[in-house]
Parts: structure tokens; C-alpha cells; sequence
């Protein structure tokens, strides 16, 4: 608008009043001047724009009412009466105001906007004149006529800091609408908003100014939304230049931008339209600081509930998205915090989420995996349908994490879950279904070594599977459903819990009663071991110690404690009864003044572990009567879940159990009649588990129970002679166990059993045979007389002289349990009868214990087939051979019977371990291991373990690597425990088993050429296998005494032959290979040995004095080939598609086999002929396939469409492939052609307990054509002193394929050289790159065959570690000797191992 030019006064310039009112000058009172105002505001307001000749008569007065009189009257009273004044002159005069000059426009608009001020409090008497003034303001719009003046902006600026400092709660709707109607208009009408005028709305937004008043806030939000089109362009102006060109000065308010941002997309996302791509730019920016800000901003705005923003903008959504992966740790963090609001507010982005947190569950940041977990759980726990099964799967991966914070929540959120949705039925029955999972991998946490993940487990159990806190009823049927829905291993780990627990409870009644005793240094002795076998079962066994001896200082001076822990652990001590001793015990050893008590905490782990909280008599009565109800049919089994014969069956194995750990519990009639009903069902795991319930539990029968004993002996009985083995064996040792006329009632079995032995008939055979034993065993004099007969003449001479069937030649090694033959499985028992006879004996008065070995021994040489008929099928030999193996190690654990064992007798056994048949090595292995851990077999028999260096089964190699770790562990804590234990070395220390190993591998049957390399390999493997576990500390100085040890018997003579001097130099060159390896891996070894070794004289010969073997018998050059490899001929790559040869890592070619190859597990060895490599072929061929068989070793591979197929799997040969050598049992043939994955055969041809194993036997040169081929067991028998057990040519052999790691996918045919990078992560490698399996494959293209060149220089060269690029891509070699390494992923449950060779 344009301004009038100045108005001369009407008349003669005199101002005109409204009629009654007097001049008003500064002559006269404030209170006078106030009366007069108030007249001349009602004579304006009762004015209105048409009044023209009103308008012209008192434009003098208007002029006057803008002098500087009133505009700066002190008196507020005059200054508000003389703002409405102006308001309505400005309304009366619009659109043209009666003032001219831009400076008294400035100065009346900024008076007014000052009286605004008094807007605040609305309770003033003067508050309607304000609100007048506010109300015509608005309406006229007085304040768009500053938009022409130069510096309106300070108005503007002046009058939104006040009405935004000036509104408050008190206000109502309509001065609200005023105000907005007033700034609005400025807003809507201007040319634009300026940058201070933006920050005086946008600073209300600020979460500090925000909390100071809402009302402000609410002001602002609704003028944005009210102006957003206006003023979005003026906030993309503002954010554009301090998010984009970084000029923080433009605004005050700059460091505030990502709050503003956030607000402002809450109040309205279109004032951010502009805005929204420039954040994508600072989500790259290379600030760490500045990253992490725009994330949490962003995080806020995905997350919030009813945003749209992931949606509607997909590429700022995935931008985000790549921040999960950010270098910045504080970055990945922010990231998984958001997505536990992002999965409870927008389940539909959970699937773009879940890669992303995949990502980071694998995070080295322990507080990312950690918070991974907690995002995941936390959604769950609020709609179990929120996460899917890969997100549950992430944490169900932590639960193995290499951290104890991480593992720990993921167990427990995991339990939260199980409690929730399947415990309580929160969601139903297809929720509970989902995780039905939890409960099983929660206990299978228990198989883990830490004490503190067992300690979780038992509190998971106690609180969230099977809560205390429920009533008896109620907490058993949880128990007893959840017992028949667990899977094997979950039972077995809780079966495992209860025995650790009854344990603890055991050692704590043990130190008990020491504490009755008088107090004496053996008492004392005896105490402090009870102490420190308790602190091992608890956290942090160091500070254990230290709480546990100050507990029992306690204990020795507080009676009333002790009392109150006898009545914990005594076998009546009901659930309730638990629970008041340890609350009594906790209150006793609490001290209010001290706010934490870690010796109050480490009492309360060993309460919560010996504090029976579950099983009491009351409990065991309930659950018999859920089994009663499940065998009548009226109980709920299937609505939990189970079928009424599995719950059957699974509450009987549960009632079992807990027998052996609650005996006491079960001691009431209707207890024992319900297990009588369990007797008489059909189903033989329901009797023999109630058979063994009684002979648990019932040694009071006989004296309390008369009808309960009149009605179990005619059933025992029954049992013992036409029952199951199992139920035979437990019903003589359930006569034994409770009846105090056992010698009558084991008689009236024995007899009857004893004439009715009928060979013709082996099936009738088996339940008797088993009783017959076990009675043996149990009352050894009492049937001494007629079991020497009826060993001699129907055992030995009728059953196992004799093959009275012709067996299945289908050329199986191994076949299912049913499958086997009648007359097999009898003489398998005959053979545990001579066994468990001799145990009973205990004695070779009547050199029995000789003949006996002499048979077994005689069954290993014949392959399982003693006549050497040839009736006899391969897997029942199979069968015999490990009964054969398995008796000998029974045996040894006799005293009286070990030392009488032969060093052959010993090699012939421990050569089990490499049968040719993978279920035959697995199951005697697993025998050999239980035996050794509990120190029931001499040390000698560790030594077989090395030979399990030769298993062609990576997972076979893993799992006896394992279990040497394990038996060296027990006897080095049993040293360390029994102080007594010093004066038994020879036998515990385990460094003593290499004397034992070192003969065992000098008499090895594939040890024949000493010189040859390929044999001193795996000699050395084996010596390796052994020693790198023996080796992994130097503790007092073991590593020399290893050294001395193998020096002393360098010195010595082999006992076995000491005259045969090719067998002497064998065991020299082993003791030479020996110590090759000792003194590369050991830079200690060569110190002072702290003691000097004994050697076994079972074993070895001393020397005379004056002898002395300082010979070498290892070359310079065979030394270097077992250091570095054997060289290879071509030293480098020719052409892309030529195989990339590495030593250890061998490249299979495919070859052309006819009809005739046959597997190595079926009755002969069928030799490939050699192939040709043709250039233009493919050099890889596929890695383990699934079809193949550990126990069928020679697959067919066909040229012509590349695929593999096995031609007569676990069959035999066809008679028209011609004639064949003569198959060797054992190891297969090193010169035979094979390049198949060794896995386990199982039921009819499948793998057994296995699973399917990835590993590869190493293939026989391609230049091999011949095979060795065994001696005829047809040979004219020699007189007694020739007829020595020749190992060399009748031991079962196992293919000495060396482990070639090639578990990895070698994938299909490429053009394309694969190069295995040893350096797999797990859960703390590297975020980016870390691998799903144990392997990972680099693919170079030709361009990188000079990189292929170094890489296989560095690996046949051996360097030890080496680095080099090209191209982008990154490859090490390692030194081919070097040791398996465990890289990492221990928290994925499984070892991943990295093979040097």
C-alpha cells in the first residue's frame, strides 16, 4: 500500500474530542487522563468503517493518541487504554492508516505489540481489554500494513516472542485462535518468513523450551501446520544450509537441527519434503559423530508408530538401513536399538531388517550382539508374531556366543519367551508350537564346559520351564509333559543336571559328617579337598575357594547351621521344607551394613544348586498318579501334545531317574503298585524302566512292603528267564539289590536256565545267556562250579566254534540292530558272558582270564569269523569284532586280568579304532573314551587315541581329539585334587602314555617301510594328534621331560621281540620322529627334565650301561620332507583350468569307472584303474555329496554328465567284473583310487548316529597300481610257539587317507581356481565378511594367475604367514606343518578348524 501524504487538521487545528470528554494533556492526573481515554476508546469502538464525516472530525485526535505523550506513558493503564485506541483507529481507517511516517508505524506497532504482554495473566481486571485489543488485531489484520517497511521484520519478530512467552494454560480456545490467526496471516500474506522470524517459531520446538510450556509448543505446531506451504520453503532453506553447506551461523538454533527435524516430522512430514534427501547425504558423511546424530534422528522418525517414512521414502529407508553396517561402533548400536521399536510399530519392515541384524548378531562388539538379542526378545515378549523364525533363530546362535553377558541374555530371553507363550498359553497353541524349540536348546546349553551356563540352565529350569513357585499338582504335570516332549539330548542334559546336583548334595553330607568328626590333619585334609571339589562347581572357582573355606569356618562354629544344611540335604526334606533352610541359612549369613555381599551370593549358587525344590515324596506320588491316569486313559496327553504311550514310556524314564537321585521319595505302597501295573504293559522300555525303578528304590520292600514283595518275585523271575536281555539283566540285579534270600532266588534262575542252553536254537538263547552272566557276576562262588562247565563245553566249544547258518552276503559292513542274525547276536552275549564271569571271579587261579584273551584275541586276527568258515557275513563280523575289542578293554579294567594282557593282545585291541567299519570305530571309541574318564582303564589305553590321527572322518578325528582333551584334563585334575595321586604318577600323569603310544606305533601293521615317507607321515600325524594336546602348556616343565622320556627309551629294548632287529629299529625311528616333533614345537624342550622318566617293563627292555644309541636314524633331507611336505612336480600352474595342487589340499579329476568299482565297505576292494588328465576337462569335481557312504568308499564319478553315482552301493562285486584280489579288512589299501567323502552308514545303507559327515579320504597316488593284498587266512596251523599272532599281516587296516579338509563346497565346474581361505571368523571377526560355515572359498578369475603363482610358491615353500594383494582380493598362506588352529565361532556350538596341511 502507499502511504498519504501528511493530513493538515480540519478548522483551525484544534483537536476535537468526543462530546464529554476534556483535552488530555500532561497537565492533568494519570487518573484523570484514564477517565478520559476510557471515553475516547468507547467512542472508537462504537465507530465503524463507513462513518466518513466521524473519521475526518476526529483524525486530529487519532494523530494525537500516536504522539510520544502516550506511546511512552508510564502509566500501564494509559498505555493499554491507548493501544485499543489505535487498534480500532487502524480498523476504522483500514486499508488506509491515518499515520504516514514508517518510523511512528514502527513505533505504534511495537507499543501495541508491548501491551500484548498483558495478555499472560488472564485473572487482571484489565484481561477483557487485552483480549479486545488481541481480538481486533486479528480480525482487521493491522499488522500486514508493516509489510511495507524496511525493517517489519523486528515487528514481527517483536510480536511472535510475545504472544508465544504470554500464552499459557489459563487461556481458552478463543485467545488461542486469535493468536493464530494473527501470526498466520503475517505468515500466509508476506513475501516470506526470514530466518529469525523461523527461529522464533521453531525454538518453541526445542525439548528444553517444550517442557517450559506445552502451550507454546502446541502454539507453534499448530501455525506450522497451518502455514505449511507457505513455510516449508523456508525451513528447506534453513536446514539445506546447515545440514548441506555446513553454515551453523545462519541460526541459533543449528546445533538443534536432528530435535527440530524430529518435531517437525511429528507435527506434519511435509514441512520436510525438501529436507528428507539432504539427510540421506549426512548418513554418509565421514564424521562418525555427526553419522550417529542423523541415525538416532532417523531411528525416531522410521520407529515412530504411525510413520510412513520407510515406505514413502524407500531410498532414505535403505540408506538407513546400510548404517546396520557402519564402521562407527556407537552408529551399529543406535541401529539395533531402533529396530526393537521398528518390529513392535511396523512388523512389515521386519523382513528387511532381519539380514541386517543377521549381520550384527555375528558383530565383534560384545554390546551389538548383545542388544541384537534384547531388540529381538523385547519385540517378542510383546507379540510373539512380531519375529520370525529367522530373527529367533539369532538368538537362539547367541546362546553359544563367546561372551558370558551375551549368552546370558539370550538364554534368558529365550526363557521369558518359553514361560510366556508355552508355559502360560498366552497365544495359543500355534505360538507355543513355534518355539516348541526353546525348551530343548536351553537345556542343550548344559553340555557346555562353563560352570556358569550350567548354573543358568538349573535357574532357567527352576524359575521358567518347570517354576518352584507352582503347587506340587501343577509344577509335576509341567514336569512330566515337558519330560515327554524333550528331545533326546535335552533328556539326557536334564537327566545330567539332576545327577550334578545330587552330587553336590553328596560332597555337602560328606563334609557334614567331617565336621563330626574329631578334628585331626587327616580330617582336615579330607575337608579341604571336599572344599575344593565344591568351589569347581561353582562361579569363578577362584574366588570359590576362598567363600567356600570361609563357609566352612562358619559351619565349624555354628551348630544351628549346620543343622538347618543336614535338613537341606536330607533324602525326606520336603520342597517347603527346602525353602524355610534357605531363607534361615541366607538370614543367618546376611550383614545389613553391607550393601553387596559376593560371600552371601556365592552361598546362595551352592543353596539354589543342592536345595531340592522339585522332586519330594508328595511329588513323586503325583507324578505316579499322572502316570496312572495316562495308562487308564483319562489324563490330557493329547491336548499337551504326546501320545498316551509316549507319555507312558517318557514318565516311567522320568520316575527312573529320578530313583537314582530321590530314592527315599519313592518309598510308599501306591507308588510301588502302580509300578507293578507298569510291569505287566507290553511295552518292554515301560518294565525294564519299572524294573529298574524297584531295584533303585526298594530296599525296604522285603521288611515294610510283604504284599509288594509277594507280587514282584514270580514277576523278576518271569523277567530273568523269557524276558528282554535289558529286562533279564535288571531283574537279576533288581533280586540282588533288594532280596535278602538272593542266593535262593538267583538259584531258582540259574538252574532252569542252565538245562534248557540249546545252541540249535540261538533266538531262546539271548535272555538266558544275559542272566546267566549277570548271576555270574553278582554270586561268583555259588555258581563257580557250573559256569566253568558250562563255559568250556557250551559257550566256547558248541556257540562260538561253530557257525551253525550261512550269513547275508550283501556285503554290508554294518546293519541295523534287527537285522542282525539270531545266532550273531547270542554269541555277541556269550561273549559279555565270558566277561562278566571273569569279573565276578576276579582271579586267574584257573588261567581262565588266559583262554579267554586267547579267543578274543583269536576273533580280532579272524575278522570276527572264528571258524573261518566263510558262513559268516561281513557285518556280523563286524558285530564280533567289536564285542571281541570291547570284552579285552572290559577286561583291562580288572587289575588281576590287565596284567595278563600281552602287548599283542593290547595292540590287536586298540587296532579297533581303525576298523574298516565306521560304526564299529565309532562305538568302541565312545567305550574307550567313558572308560578312560572315569580312571577305570590303565593309562596304556590313551595311547589307541593317536591312532585316531588315520580316521578318513574329519568329525570321527574332531570327536577323539575331543575326548583325549577331555581324559587328559580328568587326570591332571585328579593329580591336582588327591594329594595321594603323587604317588601313583606313572599311572595318572598323562605325559606317561607316550612310552605306550611310541610301541603301539612302532608295531603298527601299515609301519612297514621305515625309510618311506608317506609312512613316516603318518607316523608323525599320529605322534602329533596326541602330543599337541599333551603339549598345549608347558606346566613343570613337561615338554623336557616328554623329551627325556623319549631319549630313555631310544635307549632301551623293545620287550615284545627283542631280538628282531627290524622291529628295534622301527621303534627307534618312531622315537626319532618324536622327538622331530617335540623340538619343532617346543622351544623348552631342551631344558633340564624335572624328573627321569619310567618306562613301562611290560614294554620295554633296559639297556646295559655301557649301551648307547646316539644314531640318527632320519635323514637331513626326510627331516625337511616332514618339516615342509613332500615336493610336488609341477611347481606351477600351466593354465587357468588346471588343478590348483597344494600339499594337503588335493584336487580331485574325475575319472571313467565301469560297473565292476565297488565300495570299500562291501566285501572286496575293487582298484580304479589310473586316469589321464585331459586339459580341456574339468578339474574340480563336486565335495561330499549327501547319497554318500562312510562305509562305501568308492563312488562312482561319470565323465560324461559329471554327476556321481554309486555303482553297487554296500554291495558285492558282480561276478562278471572279473577277479579280484583279496580284500584286506581294516585301513583300504593305499595304492586303491578313491576320492569319496567318508560318511557314516546308517540303517540299511544310511549313516548311523553320524549324521552326514563331510570329509574326504585322500586318494591314492595316480601312479599307484598295485594293492596289497592280505595273506589267506586258510594257512596250515603251526605248533604252538609259531603260532604268534602276526599283526603285520592280520591286523584290520583303515586307510591312512590323510585329512585334506575338503569339507567346503568345491562346487560345480568352473573355469575358475579355488583357493580355501583359512581364516574363518566367528562371532568376534570380522562384521562384514564373517562366514556361515567353516569354510570359504575364493573364486580368482585368469587374470589373477600371477596372485595363484605366489600363493602357491608361499604354500609349497612353506611360509609361515604371508600377505599379499592383487586385484582386491586378499589371500594368506600358511606353513603346511603348521597345527589346527581354532579360529573362532566357539559360540556357534561347533569348532571350526584350520588345517595347516
Amino acid at each position: 500500500m502507499e502511504f498519504q501524504q501528511p493530513q493538515k487538521p480540519a478548522g483551525d487545528g484544534k483537536i476535537v474530542y468526543p462530546p464529554g470528554v476534556k483535552e488530555i494533556t500532561d497537565k492533568i492526573s494519570n487518573d484523570e487522563v484514564v477517565k478520559r481515554l476510557k471515553m475516547v476508546v468507547k467512542t472508537y469502538m462504537d465507530m465503524d468503517q463507513d462513518s466518513e464525516e466521524e473519521k475526518q472530525q476526529y483524525l486530529d485526535l487519532a494523530l494525537h493518541l500516536a504522539s510520544e505523550f502516550f506511546l511512552r506513558n508510564p502509566n500501564k493503564d494509559v498505555r493499554l487504554l491507548v493501544a485499543c485506541c489505535l487498534a480500532d483507529i487502524f480498523r476504522i481507517y483500514a486499508p488506509e492508516a491515518p499515520y504516514t511516517s514508517h518510523d511512528k508505524l514502527k513505533d505504534i506497532f511495537l507499543f501495541i505489540t508491548r501491551q500484548l504482554k498483558g495478555l499472560e495473566d488472564t485473572k487482571s481486571p484489565q484481561f477483557n481489554r487485552y483480549f479486545y485489543l488481541l481480538e481486533n488485531l486479528a480480525w482487521v489484520k493491522s499488522y500486514n500494513i508493516c509489510f511495507e517497511l524496511e525493517d517489519c521484520n523486528e515487528i514481527f519478530i517483536q510480536l511472535f516472542k510475545t504472544l508465544f512467552s504470554v500464552i499459557n494454560n489459563s487461556h481458552n480456545q478463543k485467545v488461542q485462535m486469535h493468536m493464530m490467526d494473527l501470526m498466520s496471516s503475517i505468515i500466509t500474506e508476506g513475501d516470506g518468513v526470514t530466518q529469525e522470524l523461523l527461529d522464533t517459531i521453531l525454538i518453541n520446538l526445542i525439548p528444553a523450551h517444550k517442557n517450559l510450556n506445552k502451550q507454546a509448543y502446541d502454539l507453534a505446531k499448530t501455525l506450522l501446520k497451518r502455514t505449511v506451504q507457505t513455510i516449508e520453503t523456508c525451513i528447506a532453506n534453513f536446514f539445506n544450509q546447515v545440514l548441506v553447506m555446513g553454515k551453523s551461523s545462519v541460526s541459533d538454533l543449528s546445533e538443534h537441527v536432528f530435535d527440530l527435524i524430529q518435531e517437525l516430522f511429528a507435527i506434519d512430514p511435509l514441512l520436510l519434503t525438501s529436507v528428507m534427501p539432504q539427510l540421506e547425504f549426512k548418513l554418509k558423511s565421514n564424521d562418525g559423530e555427526e553419522r550417529l546424530a542423523v541415525v538416532r534422528l532417523l531411528a525416531k522418525l522410521f520407529g515412530a508408530k504411525d510413520s510412513e517414512l520407510a515406505t514413502q521414502n524407500r531410498p532414505l529407508w535403505q540408506c538407513f538401513l546400510g548404517r546396520f553396517n557402519d564402521i562407527h561402533v556407537p552408529v551399529r548400536l543406535e541401529c539395533v536399538k531402533f529396530a526393537s521399536h521398528c518390529l513392535m510399530n511396523h512388523p512389515d519392515l521386519a523382513k528387511d531388517l532381519t539380514e541386517y541384524l543377521k549381520v550384527r548378531s555375528h558383530d565383534p562388539e560384545e554390546a551389538i550382539r548383545h542388544d541384537v538379542i534384547v531388540t529381538i526378545i523385547n519385540a517378542g515378549k510383546k507379540d510373539l508374531n512380531l519375529v520370525n523364525d529367522q530373527l529367533l533363530g539369532f538368538v537362539r546362535e547367541r546362546t553359544l556366543d563367546k561372551r558370558w553377558r551375551v549368552r546370558k541374555e539370550a538364554m534368558m530371553g529365550l526363557a521369558q519367551l518359553y514361560k510366556k507363550y508355552c508355559l502360560h498359553h498366552e497365544a495359543g497353541k500355534e505360538s507355543a508350537q513355534k518355539i516348541s524349540w526353546i525348551k530343548d536348546k536351553l537345556l542343550h546349553i548344559y553340555y557346555q564346559n562353563s560352570i556358569d551356563d550350567k548354573l543358568l540352565v538349573e535357574k532357567i529350569f527352576a524359575q521358567y520351564m518347570v517354576p518352584h513357585s507352582l503347587d506340587t499338582e501343577e509344577k509335576m504335570k509341567c514336569l512330566y509333559y515337558l519330560y515327554a516332549c524333550l528331545d533326546t539330548n535335552a533328556v539326557k542334559a536334564l537327566n545330567e543336571m539332576w545327577k550334578c546336583q545330587n552330587m553336590l548334595r553328596g560332597l555337602v553330607r560328606e563334609l557334614l559328617d567331617l565336621h563330626k568328626l574329631p578334628v585331626s590333619e587327616a580330617n582336615n585334609t579330607a575337608m579341604f579337598g571336599k572344599l575344593m571339589t565344591i568351589a569347581k562347581n561353582l562361579p569363578d572357582a577362584g574366588k570359590a575357594q576362598d567363600f567356600m573355606k570361609k563357609f566352612n569356618q562358619v559351619l565349624g562354629e555354628d551348630e544351628k547351621l549346620r543343622i538347618q544344611l543336614e535338613t537341606l540335604i536330607s533324602p525326606t526334606c520336603s520342597c517347603k521344607q527346602a525353602e524355610i533352610c534357605v531363607r534361615e541359612i541366607t538370614r543367618k549369613l546376611t550383614f545389613p551394613k553391607q550393601p553387596t555381599n559376593p560371600f552371601l551370593e556365592m552361598v546362595k549358587f551352592l543353596l539354589e544348586r543342592i536345595a531340592p525344590v522339585h522332586i519330594d515324596s508328595e511329588a513323586i506320588s503325583a507324578l505316579v498318579k499322572l502316570l496312572n491316569k495316562s495308562i487308564e486313559g483319562t489324563a490330557d496327553d493329547d491336548e499337551e501334545g504326546v501320545t498316551p504311550d509316549t507319555a507312558i514310556r517318557s514318565g516311567l524314564e522320568l520316575l527312573k531317574v529320578l530313583s537314582f537321585t530321590h530314592p527315599t521319595a519313592f518309598h510308599s505302597a501306591e507308588t510301588y503298585e502302580s509300578l507293578l501295573q507298569c510291569l505287566k504293559m507290553e511295552d518292554d522300555k515301560v518294565a525294564e524302566a519299572a524294573i529298574q525303578i524297584f531295584r533303585n528304590t526298594g530296599q525296604k520292600i522285603e521288611t515294610e512292603l510283604q504284599q509288594i514283595r509277594s507280587t514282584l518275585i514270580p514277576v523278576l523271575h518271569q523277567k530273568a528267564k523269557r524276558g528282554t536281555p535289558h529286562q533279564a539283566k535288571q531283574a537279576v540285579h533288581c533280586i540282588h539289590a533288594i532280596f535278602n534270600n538272593k542266593e535262593v532266588q538267583l538259584a531258582q534262575i540259574f538252574e532252569p536256565l542252565s538245562r534248557s542252553l540249546n545252541a540249535d536254537v540261538p533266538e531262546q538263547l539271548i535272555t538266558p545267556l544275559v542272566s546267566l552272566g549277570h548271576i555270574s557276576m553278582l554270586a561268583p562262588d555259588q555258581f563257580a562250579s557250573p559256569m566253568k562247565s558250562i563255559v568250556a563245553n557250551f559257550i566256547v566249544k558248541d556257540l562260538l566254534m561253530n557257525d551253525r547258518s550261512t550269513g547275508n552276503k550283501n556285503g554290508k559292513l554294518w546293519s541295523l540292530d534287527d537285522e542282525v542274525s539270531p545266532e550273531v547276536l547270542a554269541k555277541v552275549q556269550a561273549i559279555k558272558l565270558l566277561v562278566r564271569w571273569l569279573l565276578g571271579m576276579k582271579n586267574n587261579q584257573s588261567k581262565s582270564a588266559n583262554s579267554t584273551l586267547r579267543l578274543l584275541s583269536a576273533m580280532l586276527v579272524s575278522e570276527g569269523d572264528l571258524t573261518e568258515q566263510k558262513k559268516i557275513s561281513k557285518s556280523d563280523m563286524s558285530r564280533l569284532r567289536l564285542a571281541a575289542g570291547g570284552a579285552i578293554m572290559k577286561l583291562a579294567q580288572e587289575p588281576c586280568y590287565h596284567d595278563i594282557i600281552t602287548p599283542e593282545q593290547f595292540q590287536l585291541c586298540g587296532l579297533v579304532i581303525n576298523d574298516e567299519c565306521y560304526q564299529v570305530r565309532q562305538i568302541f571309541a565312545q567305550k574307550l573314551h567313558l572308560a578312560l574318564a572315569k580312571l577305570m582303564l590303565p593309562l596304556e589305553y590313551l595311547a589307541v587315541f593317536a591312532l585316531c590321527a588315520k580316521d578318513p572322518v574329519k568329525e570321527r578325528r574332531a570327536h577323539a581329539r575331543q575326548c583325549l582333551l577331555k581324559n587328559i584334563t580328568v587326570r591332571r585334575e585328579y593329580i591336582k585334587q588327591n594329594p595321594l595321586a603323587q604317588e601313583k604318577l606313572v599311572s595318572l600323569l598323562p605325559e606317561y602314555v607316550v612310552p605306550f603310544m611310541i610301541h603301539l606305533l612302532a608295531h603298527d601293521p601299515d609301519f612297514t617301510k621305515p625309510q618311506e615317507y608317506d609312512q613316516l607321515k603318518d607316523i608323525k600325524e599320529c605322534l602329533w594328534f596326541m602330543l599337541e594336546v599333551l603339549m598345549t602348556k608347558n606346566e613343570n616343565n613337561s615338554h623336557a621331560f616328554l623329551r627325556k622320556m623319549v631319549e630313555n627309551i631310544k635307549q632301551s629294548k623293545d620287550a615284545q621281540c627283542p631280538d628282531d632287529a627290524k622291529a628295534t629299529e622301527k621303534l627307534y625311528i618312531v622315537c626319532d620322529v618324536a622327538l622331530f616333533v617335540i623340538a619343532n614345537k617346543s622351544t623348552a624342550c631342551h631344558l633340564e627334565s624335572p624328573k627321569d622318566p619310567i618306562l613301562p617293563s611290560k614294554f620295554f627292555l633296559i639297556q646295559d650301561k655301557d649301551f648307547k644309541n646316539d644314531k640318527d636314524y632320519l635323514s637331513a633331507e626326510m627331516k625337511q620332507m616332514l618339516l615342509t611336505g613332500k615336493p610336488k612336480p609341477s611347481p606351477v600352474l600351466g593354465a587357468v583350468n588346471k588343478p590348483l595342487t597344494v600339499p594337503g589340499r588335493r584336487v580331485f579329476v574325475k575319472t571313467t569307472t565301469t560297473g565292476s568299482d565297488t565300495a570299500s565297505n562291501v566285501s572286496t576292494n575293487s582298484q580304479n584303474s589310473p586316469q589321464t588328465l585331459n586339459k580341456n576337462s574339468n578339474a574340480v569335481t563336486e565335495s561330499t555329496e549327501a547319497g554318500a557312504r562312510e562305509n562305501n568308499e568308492n563312488p562312482v564319478i561319470n565323465a560324461e554328465d559329471g554327476k556321481k553315482a554309486e555303482a553297487g552301493q554296500n554291495t558285492a562285486p558282480s561276478a562278471t567284473t572279473g577277479a579280484t584280489p583279496p580284500k584286506r579288512r581294516g585301513r583300504p589299501p593305499k595304492s586303491a583310487t578313491a576320492a569319496t567323502p567318508a560318511t557314516a552308514e546308517k540303517e540299511g545303507g544310511a549313516a548311523a548316529g553320524a549324521g552326514s559327515v563331510r570329509a574326504r579320504k585322500r586318494p591314492a597316488d595316480a601312479t599307484s597300481d598295485t594293492i596289497n593284498i592280505k595273506v589267506s587266512k586258510q594257512q596250515p596251523k603251526e605248533d604252538g610257539t609259531k603260532r604268534q599272532i602276526d599283526l603285520q599281516s592280520r591286523r584290520p587296516h583303515l586307510s591312512l587317507w590323510k585329512d585334506a579338509e575338503r569339507e567346503g563346497e568345491q562346487g560345480e565346474e568352473r573355469k575358475h581356481i579355488l583357493v580355501q581361505n583359512p581364516f574363518c571368523l566367528g562371532s568376534e571377526g570380522d562384521m562384514e565378511n564373517e562366514l556361515e560355515s567353516g569354510l570359504e572359498w575364493v573364486i580368482l578369475g585368469s587374470k589373477d594367475a600371477k596372485l595363484c603363482h605366489r600363493l602357491q610358491r608361499a604354500w609349497t615353500s612353506g611360509q609361515d604367514s604371508s600377505e599379499e594383494e592383487d586385484g582386491g582380493v586378499e589371500t594368506r598362506a600358511a606353513n603346511p606343518d603348521r597345527q589346527r588352529e581354532s579360529i573362532g565361532a566357539e559360540e556357534a556350538g561347533t569348532l571350526i578348524f584350520y588345517n595347516g596341511y
